[in-house]
């Protein structure tokens, strides 16, 4: 399996390196389309007629494995299948830029790393567990890592790699050590011998060492502090793909470990409310880091940590009303963070498209330098828009649709006398999340898209080309389709969820479908409500003259950019609440209250998280320490270094003696 996993990988790399420069995108296009049509095959075929066996073997250290999809794995296939063609369509026009810059070989590098990561998060889905699936996890760790490198010349960016390198290969240890406690307890690696485990020995170790392992990558706090370093430093399209479907891979993770729990409603109860306060929390915190930043892509790159809350509050609901008997609480929730899991692929890839249009053009993803955007990126501002509304979760587009699931499985709870006060704070928690989910993309697409502009580069600014647009086309029909008929889309959905829980998938469909039904007549009714206003305006306005003046400025005669809100007046309030999360840096000085009529300032501040400084410079600090000492072994003298080379040799030979090696 290996070899040919090694030799299709190399033909790929040997394909993209040997094609002319401009033609290199269309390899990997063509590469990644052909993975993604046989993956949607299996997805078909899968849902239809049940599992699918793709290969089996068995490996030195951990046994028999098997590659497989089953219902779980199929979501995440489809899941990965749209965003990385979506993907690969929309890097064309933004790599364009890159080509006079880079070599050729920097390019060939670049396709092959993400036709790489595509693949290898296919093989994590399909992977049994094991060898295999810490071999693919490894090899999507770094692909990513090299797909961050895009920009290597600049500093901020080789830092944000090597953070994100050191911290996914801690969580790669834990995963590692979680497979040989499972291996060593059942004589399997496998996902299915978790079951097994949890019956003979004690299961919350095992557990927690899983679910930190997993947790790494999906961005679980306190262990996010890589993403809002990482999106930033990746192109726009890496950062789509990595935050759009890659950190998923940890709720997969996740969801393997519910799904071994089977029926010990003792041990569910337990990991449910694990999973519910861990998403409270990653919810919570990554919302209100996300509304105080004035950056775009770290405002996005905080949103996804959200995202990853929403997504563990869904399942904490799933496992805490399962294990108390509620078959429609279990599923509302497991739906309704399945859903979500679907629909953040969507809209964030959507937005990290639009992020990668608005830089193409300014250069700069800081907030403070934009404004007015629209007039100039007329397409790109109707896009992002509409991937805006659906991270709201507003009606009628497909965010609404997985949160209100969630919702109706805690009101339940409320009403059923299940778990009340965790549901009641699953509700409290989900509500300030979308909230200051509000407040966060209101000021983001106010800010940059309205008002008056901030800069010369917007009126420099132009629309991008037409492939970039028709791939942020793709997520957003699919967005629109499940928003306006949620209740065919929550048929493929009530099958995994079954297969994850063993609740009644036919049961979940039947009590959804007429609320799914009637919120699809209420959003096809809202549109048209809104296409028929906006009709009756353009008629009334062929009829009037139409004048244009400077907007109020509060009575100053001679309004100017400097009184509309920035980005960082916009969430002030808020940030007088979390300033105990922040570690701000400052540069230049704001105005003083004292000044009435104050004159110009520069001021740019950055909120970074406190948990960065506590956890993530650590292994700066560590890795300094060790390269002082090596190099004290730098001493320039040839035999110096032989006597190395003979010690080295000598310790190999004793640990082969011994029967270490």
């Amino acid at each position: 399996m290996y070899l040919y996993t090694l030799l299709a990988a190399l033909l790929a790399i040997v394909l993209i390196f040997v094609a002319p420069l401009r033609a290199k995108v269309w390899v990997a296009t063509s590469l990644i389309s052909a993975a993604a049509v046989g993956a949607i095959y299996l997805v078909v075929r899968t849902l239809l007629l049940g599992d699918v066996l793709l290969a089996t073997f068995s490996t030195d250290m951990f046994g028999a494995e098997r590659l497989s999809v089953d219902p779980v794995s199929a979501l995440f296939l489809a899941i990965i299948s749209i965003t990385s063609v979506a993907t690969v369509l929309y890097s064309k026009g933004y790599v364009e830029g890159y080509l006079k810059r880079f070599s050729p070989t920097h390019i060939s590098l670049h396709y092959t790393a993400l036709v790489l990561l595509v693949v290898s998060m296919m093989l994590v889905v399909v992977s049994s567990g094991g060898f295999s699936f810490l071999f693919s996890w490894e090899l999507m760790t770094i692909a990513s890592f090299i797909l961050i490198l895009f920009e290597a010349d600049r500093h901020e960016v080789r830092r944000a790699a090597l953070n994100y390198l050191v911290m996914m290969h801690i969580g790669f240890m834990f995963l590692v050590a979680g497979f040989v406690m499972l291996h060593g307890v059942t004589g399997s690696a496998n996902f299915e011998a978790i079951e097994c485990y949890f019956k003979v020995a004690k299961p919350l170790p095992l557990f927690i060492i899983f679910f930190i392992g997993f947790g790494m990558k999906a961005g679980l706090f306190p262990m996010h502090i890589w993403l809002p370093e990482a999106h930033p430093a990746a192109p726009s399209h890496v950062s789509a793909i990595m935050s759009g479907v890659m950190i998923k891979t940890g709720i997969y993770g996740v969801l393997r470990l519910l799904q071994a729990i089977d029926h010990n409603t003792e041990l569910l109860y337990a990991i449910g409310l694990i999973v519910l306060l861990a998403g409270i929390v990653t919810g919570l915190w990554g919302v209100i880091l996300a509304a105080m930043q004035n950056d775009i892509k770290r405002l996005m790159a905080y949103s996804s940590i959200e995202n990853i809350g929403v997504i563990l509050i869904g399942l904490g609901v799933a496992a805490v009303g399962h294990a108390a008997g509620s078959n429609l609480i279990g599923m509302c929730g497991m739906c309704g963070a399945l859903l979500h899991v679907v629909n953040h692929s969507l809209f964030k890839s959507m937005l990290f498209f639009s992020a990668g249009n608005i830089y193409s053009r300014m250069h700069t993803t800081s907030m403070s330098q934009m404004g007015g955007l629209a007039k100039h990126m007329p397409v790109t501002a109707i896009l992002m828009l509409f991937a805006t509304v659906a991270i709201c979760a507003l009606p009628p587009l497909n965010g609404f649709v997985s949160e209100l699931l969630i919702y109706i499985g805690m009101f339940n709870g409320v009403s059923d006398g299940h778990e009340v006060l965790y549901a009641i704070g699953g509700i409290i928690a989900l509500s300030l999340i979308g909230g200051i989910v509000v407040l966060a993309f209101s000021k983001l697409y106010g800010v940059v898209f309205l008002g008056s502009p901030r800069s010369t580069h917007v009126a420099e600014s132009t629309e991008v080309d037409n492939q970039r647009i028709a791939a942020m086309a793709i997520p957003a029909m699919l967005i629109l389709v499940i928003g306006l008929l949620p209740q065919l889309a929550i048929r493929p959905i009530a099958l995994v969820a079954e297969a994850v829980t063993g609740g009644d998938s036919a049961f979940a469909v039947a009590a959804f479908t007429p609320t799914l039904t009637a919120l699809s007549y209420v959003g096809i009714i809202l549109i048209l409500v809104i296409a028929l206003l906006y009709v009756a305006k353009r008629r009334a306005q062929l009829k009037r003259k139409i004048e244009s003046g400077p907007t109020w400025g509060c009575g100053f005669t001679a309004p100017n950019i400097r009184m509309q809100y920035t980005g960082e007046s916009f969430s002030e309030g808020l940030e007088n609440i979390g300033r105990p999360l922040l570690k701000n840096m400052v540069d230049g000085r704001s105005v003083d209250k004292g000044e009435i009529f104050p004159k110009q300032h520069n001021y740019e501040v950055q909120h970074k998280d406190k948990v960065d400084s506590l956890l993530g410079m650590w292994w700066v600090r560590l890795m300094h320490r060790i390269n002082m000492y090596v190099m004290r072994l730098r001493t320039g003298r040839v035999n110096n270094y032989v006597t190395f080379a003979l010690l080295f040799l000598a310790v190999v030979l004793i640990f082969t003696l011994v029967g270490i090696l």
